[in-house]
């Protein structure tokens, strides 16, 4: 907040303008884009700033089909909605789409991801860390794989920074051309992303405009949220360490809670963001659950925030193998540096009044 006050109030430049005020926000934009690629360890030529993930996610696959002969693409079956839409929309223009199926635990089979290589696809994506589950894909080792395909591999990185120890140069290394952030997901504001890239591959520019952003998306620069992303990617990967220790004790001391009161916890077993728990309660609705706990103070969802208007039951619970009644219940909780033992301890004694009681109807019913 304090590093974005400046040019929300006095410094007011278009970043393009050539007087003082112009230089001072170019200047803003250029320590911002060092920041992100510190944090990541990419170079600052490779970050191009984005409006979100979303945008993000459509630049690279839209981008990336753009410049090439439609073939075949695939995608994880447990992508982010911004990545399935794009997919789909390509498949409307030739372009061949697979879906990499996933096991219980929410991790790419390899089996199956071997046998689509074996196709040759062009372009590959699968998330570093999921939304809903918080499990984490070997990226690396399946990049490392597509190697021999030639395929452009890009990774959705959106829920992982901050929460884990991102390192774009040894990914690339490894065959990820392309790697998704989000400013919001790591304390700072919303509206501010990027995609790091590969300066060898080519993309069509979503818009087109006065050649901003190394020609790669146009338009008058958000200069406050970017300056805000810049600091927050900075501040986060200086204290990752003792983040994901806490939250790792947190997140221990939360599911023994739910395990006591009976809930699944899906993925439980995996390798999983620190923050994230996914669970539901049998014969329990998520959305109802959901809705009887914000109205005792706690803000939890029954899924991924950006999709909260559909409801059908989680797409990633169903990749899963998950049955339709239990994923039905499925109610995210995502805890932030600011929780505490305290606030674990009022939200297991809430969830068990709440949940005793939802059951009881459901007995009576």
């Amino acid at each position: 907040m304090a590093a974005m006050l400046p040019w929300l109030e006095s410094q007011y430049g278009n970043a393009s303008s050539r007087h003082e005020y112009g230089r001072r926000a170019r200047q803003a934009i250029d320590e911002a884009r060092q920041r992100v690629a510190a944090a990541v360890n990419a170079h600052p030529t490779e970050v191009i700033f984005t409006s979100g993930g979303s945008e993000s996610n459509n630049l690279f696959l839209k981008g990336a089909a753009a410049c090439l002969k439609p073939g075949l693409m695939a995608v994880s079956a447990i992508e982010h909605p911004c990545v399935l839409k794009p997919v789909e929309q390509l498949r409307r223009s030739g372009w061949d789409a697979r879906y990499l199926p996933v096991d219980g635990a929410g991790r790419v089979k390899t089996d199956d991801y071997a046998g689509v290589l074996l196709d040759r696809p062009k372009l590959l994506s699968v998330m570093l860390a999921n939304n809903e589950t918080g499990v984490v894909q070997d990226v690396a080792a399946l990049a490392n794989a597509a190697m021999v395909t030639g395929a452009w591999f890009h990774s959705d990185g959106v829920q992982a920074l901050g929460k884990l120890d991102i390192d774009f140069r040894a990914l690339n290394g490894t065959g990820v051309h392309a790697l998704t952030l989000s400013g919001h997901k790591a304390g700072g504001p919303k509206g501010a992303a990027a995609l790091v890239i590969d300066k060898r591959i080519e993309l069509q520019p979503l818009i087109s405009g006065g050649g901003h952003e190394r020609g790669l998306r146009s338009g008058t620069e958000n200069v406050p949220a970017i300056v805000g992303f810049g600091v927050a990617a900075e501040l986060a990967a200086q204290r990752i360490a003792e983040h994901s220790s806490r939250m790792r004790k947190l997140q221990a001391k939360f599911e023994s809670g739910l395990s006591a009161l009976g809930a699944r916890i899906f993925a439980g077993d995996a390798p999983r963001l620190a923050n994230t728990t996914f669970f539901a309660f049998a014969g329990i609705d998520g959305e109802t659950l959901v809705g009887k706990l914000d109205r005792e103070g706690f803000a939890v969802a029954s899924g991924a925030a950006c999709s909260s208007a559909n409801p059908e039951s989680s797409h990633v619970l169903r990749a899963m193998g998950v049955a339709p009644e239990i994923a039905r219940g499925a109610v995210r909780v995502s805890l932030g540096d600011g929780n505490t033992d305290a606030e674990i301890e009022q939200f297991i004694n809430a969830l068990q009044v709440t949940v005793g009681r939802l059951q009881g109807l459901t007995a009576v019913s």
